[in-house]
């Protein structure tokens, strides 16, 4: 049961450290009222470590709850996109005759007509596929009919979609004075560089080029809109439905009561679904022009050219370290073209975190270029810089003449050191040992000479990296959770399902801290109008943010329900405990189910709150892992087969294991189409992207799929947090392109730097 205080704390606001996918955020939190005692290592749980299948698993086999694009409404709108068909110049002229005398064509939307705070329909274009007006019609096939009529007149102006071109040309859009992000170049040191590669036996340096790659979810941004009188309901594909409704409320200018947003499901986001978009917008404004509601889907053509992207990156990396393999320096140089906006999520900071060095200095060069704007993408910035940095210690070992998992291994790092502050936990080092016996890394030359013999023009090839990636969580988050007349248990918070299982997770914390039965636990979440306020789903945030605060508000809850019960039974509160939805007085066979104390109490209704408190100050909370790979490559053609991939990483206690080894698995195979298939191609003359759509743009399918072996350590987080959870969903993807790249290296003998490792690519890296 929770511990309280007996005293109100003296200060209720106050300030902490929240990271967020390599930010640094202060914010205002709300001490809560109350702490419960920390579910360590040792703590004896039913519900939470089980692998309680998903509590929504029936609904969704049986497609309900559906997506927002499956909703049907009555009298449903559509909207479609007029995109522009060029990099950047000036639109002068929209021809639309032709378009208003369809039948089917309800209204249109052009930049005169909307607020200027949604930055809709500029006529300036930055880049092909820029929304440059929106045509809504009674069908969707009418309204995409009406978009490809529509007549454009634009003086095309020059354009720069490379680093290089936007950093010796003029402006690539309004407003920029240059083309360098405000601040860039960000240069990050500590130690002395020079002295540590001066004081180096051995030094190497690698070139190394990540692609831009496309978040291509299962289901595209999608928003239904629909007024009743001045207030707005909006159905939206959405990572944060709080975040919307913010958005939406000042875009539109109206009070945020009068905005309620719902997201019942959602087929993926990967970071691409923070905010709301041109498609939430134009969805709200022609429904209240219309007075009906409207749907705007992105087809998959403007999903794959106008809703983010993760960016191409340039790396220039130099290591330094003693004969014996200590490190002694780490350099990048690198540029990210970040497209026409976005923000400084480059692959510097994994450089700082990774290895234990004191002398690190990134260099990283942030360049606004006219192709669509960056977004979020699992594991920002760390994604590509560990392939830099992976590759070069890969190298580092050859040239050490050091096995590449011994070097890793001597150059752990022990503590935070860029912020010189100690970890809450890394057992980096056993993640490392155990990944390693479940490949077989000892026998890995015996395995590579077997294959060979069965079959000589391929050669198999094993590799090895590593992730970290800050995992702490934070506040605000706010739960509640009550217990009906029943006695079954719902609790409430405004969060969002981004398919991990965030309902079965609540379900399960709020079931063992009420004591209850799992299947009498419902969690209401995805509705702006019936969930107290939680963040958006991003930076491997949402179960060490939200599990906190649902079980302080089912510890909260079990405390009335004891009161109340302690009366009914004739007891004292603190005689009393709950197992399997019984209140039960110890040390003797009286008890009471939870429906036969709240049905005593009739329409009185038990309710606990919860929130989450601030982060722990001067500590460092990581997920760290390790993943090994093994491939098999074809010399003739130059494919690479990823056979096997072992994927071992400590992240706190795992709440649901079947769950956290889907979010494995998940980011494994985006790790493996960033490894071998992934990468947006453009026209540099015409600025045109060319591989547009899931036929052209090439992502792994179940032909691709290796044998994945992934395995968390067995333990808790009680510094982190009082469940003891940490984040796994980013962090799955961060060493899997690194441990792809190595072992490709290893089965040829010969590095291939440039991802992803195409045939062609292979091939020509391979001697003539």
């Amino acid at each position: 049961m929770a511990e309280r205080t007996g005293e109100s704390p003296k200060r209720r606001f106050v300030s902490t450290t929240v990271e967020v996918e390599g930010r640094t955020e202060e914010r205002v939190v709300e001490v809560p009222a109350f702490e419960p005692t920390p579910w360590d290592r040792d703590a004896k749980l039913t519900h939470v470590g089980a692998r309680a299948p998903r509590v929504d698993a029936l609904l969704k086999s049986t497609g309900r709850p559906g997506y927002t694009t499956d909703l049907q409404r009555a009298r449903l709108a559509h909207v479609a996109f007029v995109r522009a068909p060029v990099a950047r110049g000036r639109l002068t002229q929209i021809d639309w005759a032709d378009v208003r005398a369809h039948p089917d064509v309800l209204d249109v939307l052009l930049h005169a007509d909307v607020p200027a705070r949604t930055r809709l329909f500029s006529p300036d274009i930055t880049y092909v596929g820029q929304p440059l007006a929106a045509v809504c019609a009674s069908t969707r096939e009418a309204a995409e009919r009406a978009v490809r009529a529509v007549g454009l007149r634009i003086d095309p102006l020059p354009h720069a979609v490379t680093v290089e071109a936007a950093l010796h040309a003029e402006a690539v859009r309004p407003g920029l004075t240059n083309n360098l992000m405000q601040g860039a170049p960000r240069v990050s040191a500590r130690g002395d560089v020079d002295r540590g590669l001066a004081e180096a036996a051995v030094t190497v340096t690698r070139e190394v080029r990540t692609p831009c790659v496309l978040h291509s979810a299962l289901e595209p941004h999608a928003a239904v809109a629909e007024w009743e009188g001045e207030r707005l309901t909006v159905w939206e594909s959405t990572q944060g439905i709080y975040r919307v409704r913010e958005n939406l409320a000042k875009a539109l200018g109206i009070p945020l009561t009068d905005v309620r947003v719902i997201c019942e499901a959602m087929g993926g986001g990967f970071g691409a679904k923070n905010y709301a978009g041109a498609h939430t917008y134009a969805a709200a404004l022609f429904a209240r022009r219309l007075g009906r509601p409207v749907s705007c889907v992105i087809d998959r053509g403007g999903e794959q050219v106008d809703t983010g992207n993760r960016p191409s990156s340039w790396q220039r990396i130099t290591l330094g370290a003693t004969r014996d393999g200590r490190l002694t320096a780490i350099v990048l140089d690198a540029t990210v073209p970040l497209g026409i906006g976005g923000w400084e999520g480059g692959p510097g900071e994994i450089f700082h975190e990774l290895y234990a060095c004191p002398n690190v200095r990134t260099h990283e060069t942030f360049a606004f270029v006219n192709t669509a704007a960056m977004a979020a993408f699992r594991a920002p910035g760390h994604a590509e810089g560990a392939v830099g940095l992976e590759i070069a210690m890969n190298a580092l070992a050859k040239a050490l003449g050091m096995d590449p998992l011994l070097l890793r291994e001597r150059n752990i790092a022990t503590h935070d050191q860029k912020k010189d502050r100690p970890y809450t936990g890394n057992r980096l080092a056993e993640c490392y040992r155990e990944g390693a016996r479940r490949i077989g890394w000892a026998s890995r030359e015996q395995q590579r000479a077997q294959a060979q013999r069965a079959t000589p023009h391929r050669r198999r090839g094993f590799g090895v990296a590593a992730q970290v990636w800050s995992t702490g969580g934070g506040p605000p988050s706010y739960a509640t959770v009550r217990l009906n007349t029943d006695g079954s248990a719902d609790v409430l918070t405004g969060s969002q399902d981004l398919g991990t299982g965030t309902r079965t997770i609540l379900a399960q914390v709020a079931a063992e801290a009420l004591g209850h039965a799992l299947a009498r636990v419902r969690a209401v979440i995805g509705d702006t109008a019936s969930g107290p306020y939680a963040g958006n789903s991003w930076g491997s945030m949402t179960v060490a943010s939200l599990a906190p605060a649902v079980r302080m508000a089912a510890e909260d809850a079990r405390r009335a329900l004891l009161e109340a019960a302690a009366g009914l039974l004739a007891v004292t509160p603190d005689a009393l405990e709950t197992r399997d939805g019984r209140v039960c007085v110890r040390d003797t066979d009286r008890s009471m189910t939870f429906g036969e104390v709240t049905a005593k109490l009739g329409n009185v209704m038990i309710q606990g709150h919860g929130s989450r408190g601030p982060n722990p100050k001067d500590v460092g909370i990581v997920t760290t892992g390790a993943q090994f790979a093994e491939v098999d490559v074809d010399i003739e053609t130059g494919v690479v087969k990823v056979l096997r991939v072992v994927a071992v990483h400590d992240a706190g206690r795992i709440v649901n294991p079947t769950l956290a080894e889907s979010q494995l698995e998940g980011g494994i195979l985006q790790g493996l189409g960033f490894a071998l298939f992934e990468e947006r191609r453009l026209d540099a003359r015409l600025g045109l992207p060319l591989n547009v759509g899931l036929h052209d743009y090439k992502i792994p399918t179940i032909a691709d799929l290796p044998r994945i072996d992934g395995h968390f350590l067995d333990g808790a987080d009680p510094q982190a947090n009082h469940v003891g959870a940490r984040g796994i969903a980013e962090p799955a993807i961060i060493p899997t392109a690194p441990a792809i790249a190595g072992a490709v290296a290893d089965a040829l003998g010969v590095e291939v730097n440039e991802l992803p490792l195409t045939p062609w690519r292979v091939l020509a890296a391979l001697p003539s």
